[in-house]
């Protein structure tokens, strides 16, 4: 081939360009993302909107049923699903990969202002969403506790400064509170005081809004001076709610504090976090798509010192999970896979060829091959993950082959008594056609996986482009580098291997295998069958899967208590499990979650120790299940976290399915037979359902005629509705 020769003839351009793969090789390399996998991003977007006190199925038909509406008209949406809890919704929208996910939220935009117009006046939180990703778990988990100081005020240090800061290093997408304690004032009311003064609630309610105020106010402009005004409207205080007059009754001011109690608190009571045994704040950083979850772990291991001194002595902050170990971990051990690999092929090498020479010229294809596909994978936005280097250790064999069909060749010029340059330019323009075949033969393979559709063929798409590089950069090499060197550094007389007994009795059983295989051919062809048979029966019977399950150190855990329960109760019970899980010796640490998702649930973050300090994960798992289901009126779901999560929910099993139905009252039915039938399946076990339809509840049906008869409308008696409740609570206390 005349372009082989033009390598040949000018050895230093050659080594220019070689050197030129190497350098881009080695800097793409350093500044490639490490991760676990390939970045896979699921373009997902969460909506959630809150209106206070109203119960699921008002939020459900009222507000989630208009937005889903508007968005069952977005284009390329794959699955909508939608939770409805008191007094709040939250819809998850997944669209197809190909889906630009800043183009779908844009849709998502317009459809929230088309559906506004349809939604209840009395909305607390109008309707807002985020992109998200259920592809990305969490890749370092802060827990933020103080012996010392109120949670509202170490929450109010985690939220303003802690988290913020953290937002701020580059490659962090988002800081989630787990266990959020934001501060409230909580005024509970007695209802006998409340009836000796004939108020309402309404009233009450209307006199802390008036009390309660933060108006612009402006300045006052003079000749020589300009004053801005500011007044003490706006109330920040327990204290300051105390006083606040609600009525006159018998010309005396009705305050506040005299019709209850008044005092710090929390916006949300039924929502808390605990590490271990202690109360905390769980703070989860997830990490950007693309990024190398190694340095931004380590960024943020930087900056805590720093953060810890800006904040109060008596708040602490531990590192109670950190994922980047795990995957520099694994990482690492494929990389030493990889090197290992190369070194056993270079001995394989050395071993048949049995010439330094010969030797070197093969084995000097593999760096240059592997580094040089370093450029191509930065250049497509790769990683450095478990999936490219598996491609790059696999393909170790295939980018060596092709070296040496050229070095064989080249030796086999030689032995018939040419020149070192001339046996280099007669082999390689006899070989070149042949090894530009076997390259485009080896990468032709992995083709039709680059095309692969959905989620299999996103996780595998990296894979096949790798090797496929590796593959058509090892050609390149071997008609290039190959070549030239073998016209400078091979000798005459050459010979791949020189004969020994050892060779002999190798070629003498490969001779009396085959004569034996060529003269019982029907035999043969029977084994062959058998063997073929015996393949397609372990096919069939062999257990499958998207992905094997991994040991990522962490095993989830999500209770469920009965419904209606109260949130001591559920916090006395989900408490009870922390000594439970930590009497199992693998276990290192805790985060229990209580009141998370819905307020009768919970979840339990167990942090494993070390590999080899522990069992497996699964056999973990298996030890726990039976002790952590032994508490009465909660049940334990533990699951080993999915590698890549699918459906854009949080599974408490391994295996989630969606039931559709446009009549609820159907769907309701129809999924509680299915879980029931399901529970009677002795090949599954942890059956449960998000369907919470048990919640005890006091239904009140008005009499239209009669409040008709009497003036009085239904949003009358819905207003007036508390007042006569707590006045009978009163009535019922003094009785």
């Amino acid at each position: 081939m005349q372009i082989t020769e033009l390598f040949i003839k000018r050895p230093v351009m050659t080594a220019l360009v070689m050197l030129g793969l190497l350098f881009f090789g080695i800097v793409s390399y350093l500044n490639m993302p490490v991760s676990y996998l390939p970045a896979v991003e699921f373009p997902t977007i969460q909506v959630s909107a809150s209106m206070s006190g109203a119960n699921p199925q008002t939020m459900a038909s009222s507000v989630a049923s208009p937005l889903e509406r508007e968005f069952s008209s977005i284009a390329g949406l794959q699955s909508m699903s939608s939770v409805n809890s008191l007094g709040s919704t939250t819809i998850t929208l997944q669209f197809d990969l190909d889906r630009d996910i800043d183009g779908a939220a844009l849709d998502v935009q317009s459809a929230i202002s088309r559906a506004a117009s349809e939604l209840p006046d009395e909305i607390t939180d109008d309707p807002s969403f985020q992109k998200v990703n259920p592809a990305d778990s969490p890749i370092l988990y802060i827990s933020v506790r103080s012996d010392a100081l109120p949670m509202s005020t170490v929450n109010d240090y985690a939220k303003t400064f802690l988290t913020q800061t953290i937002s701020m290093i580059p490659g962090v997408a988002q800081v989630l509170i787990y266990g959020e304690k934001q501060y409230a004032v909580r005024i509970r009311l007695d209802p006998r005081e409340l009836a000796s003064r004939g108020l309402g609630i309404d009233e009450v309610r209307d006199a802390v809004k008036d009390a309660n105020v933060n108006l612009p106010l402006g300045t006052l402009e003079g000749t020589t001076q300009s004053l801005m005004l500011e007044d003490n409207g706006q109330l920040v205080s327990a204290g300051q709610y105390h006083d606040v007059i609600v009525a006159y009754r018998d010309n005396q001011p009705v305050r506040l504090g005299d019709l209850g109690l008044v005092e710090d608190g929390v916006k949300d009571e039924r929502y808390s976090s605990w590490h271990n045994d202690k109360r905390s704040l769980t703070i989860a950083v997830k990490r950007q798509p693309g990024t190398n979850t190694i340095e931004i772990v380590d960024s943020i291991k930087k900056k805590l010192p720093w953060i810890v001194s800006q904040m109060p002595g008596s708040i602490e902050l531990t590192i109670v999970h950190d994922k980047s170990k795990f995957i520099d971990e694994s990482v690492s051990d494929v990389k030493f896979t990889l090197a290992l690999a190369v070194a056993l092929v270079i001995l394989v090498v050395f071993i048949f060829l049995r010439n330094l020479a010969s030797t070197f010229i093969a084995s000097v294809a593999i760096p240059f091959s592997i580094v040089a596909t370093f450029a191509v994978m930065h250049a497509m936005g790769f990683t450095l993950d478990t999936f490219s280097l598996m491609a790059l250790t696999l393909c170790v064999g295939f980018v060596v082959d092709d070296a040496i069909v050229m070095i064989e060749n080249i030796i086999r010029h030689l032995e018939m008594g040419k020149t070192p340059m001339q046996a280099a330019r007669d082999g390689s323009k006899e070989i070149g056609f042949t090894i530009i075949s076997m390259t485009l033969s080896l990468a032709i393979v992995f083709v039709p996986i680059m095309f692969m559709a959905g989620i299999i063929g996103r996780v595998l798409h990296e894979f096949a482009m790798t090797i496929t590089a590796a593959i058509l950069v090892s050609g390149v090499v071997s008609l290039s580098l190959t070549p030239m060197l073998g016209s400078r550094m091979l000798r005459e007389k050459t010979r791949i291997a020189e004969s020994d007994a050892l060779f002999d009795r190798l070629m003498n059983w490969y001779g009396a295998s085959l004569s034996f295989c060529l003269r019982h051919r029907a035999a043969t062809m029977v084994a062959s069958l058998l063997l073929f048979v015996a393949t397609a029966g372990a096919f069939v019977v062999i257990p499958k899967g998207f992905l094997p399950s991994d040991d990522q150190g962490v095993i989830m855990g999500f209770t469920q208590a009965r419904q209606g329960i109260s949130y001591d109760s559920l916090l006395a019970q989900q408490r009870e499990l922390i000594p439970i899980i930590a009497s199992n010796p693998g276990i290192k640490d805790q985060i229990q979650i209580i009141g998370y998702p819905l307020t009768n649930q919970g979840m339990c973050v167990n942090l494993l120790k070390p590999a080899n300090e522990r069992q497996s994960l699964d056999d973990i798992l298996h030890e726990l299940w039976g002790p952590a289901n032994s508490l009465p009126g909660l049940e334990v779901f533990l699951v080993n976290p999915p590698m890549i999560p699918i459906g854009g929910k949080q599974a408490k099993g391994d295996y989630l399915f969606t039931l559709l139905s446009p009549d609820s009252s159907t769907l309701y039915r129809s999924a509680q037979a299915f879980e029931t039938e399901l529970k009677k399946t002795p090949l599954v076990s942890g059956v449960t359902s998000d369907l919470q339809i048990s919640t005890p509840q006091v239904e009140i049906d008005i009499d239209r005629d009669m409040a008709s008869s009497l003036n009085v409308s239904a949003n009358e008696i819905e207003r007036r509705i508390l007042k006569i409740l707590l006045l009978s609570l009163a009535t019922a206390h003094n009785d």
